[in-house]
């Protein structure tokens, strides 16, 4: 199949679930600022992740991304259902993905929040990648 004729979805070339290879782990950017969807993923598939994006948590959840996904890169402050609505949503259902935080709000409370609920960081917007690989190094330790 040629990848350049595959479906977009947001703008971004989605690799067909066949298609995926089982040693790249699949990482879901959850984020309702495009420009976040279309420039994150490049940069965790640079780190050799395999990258899904979804513009809100509602989607997510509709997507039947849940299961494969091993890592959540979330916003924090989305319409609708918010990141830790959804981190609390995937607990409900016995979801155990490990969830990185991104946020514009500067606020060592919600981080606080974030961490104490079991998020394994919360990065400011703009987080340097060096940070998010960081991150990404506590949910894969071998990446």
């Amino acid at each position: 199949m040629d990848l350049r004729a595959a479906p977009t979805h947001h703008g971004l070339m989605v690799v067909p679930r066949e298609m995926r290879t089982t040693d790249r782990p699949l990482v879901a950017v959850v984020d309702d600022d495009e420009s976040v969807r279309e420039s994150l993923p490049d940069l965790l598939k640079e780190f050799g992740f395999a990258v899904q994006s979804f513009s809100s948590a509602e989607e997510f959840l509709a997507s039947g991304e849940m299961d494969q996904t091993k890592c959540l890169v979330l916003d924090v402050v989305m319409p609708g259902m918010t990141g830790l609505e959804l981190q609390k949503e995937l607990k409900v259902r016995g979801q155990k993905t490990p969830v990185i935080f991104i946020t514009a709000q500067k606020d060592e409370g919600l981080r606080a929040r974030a961490l104490a609920q079991g998020a394994v960081e919360l990065l400011v917007k703009p987080f340097s990648d060096t940070a998010l690989l960081a991150a990404l190094r506590a949910v894969f330790p071998r990446s």
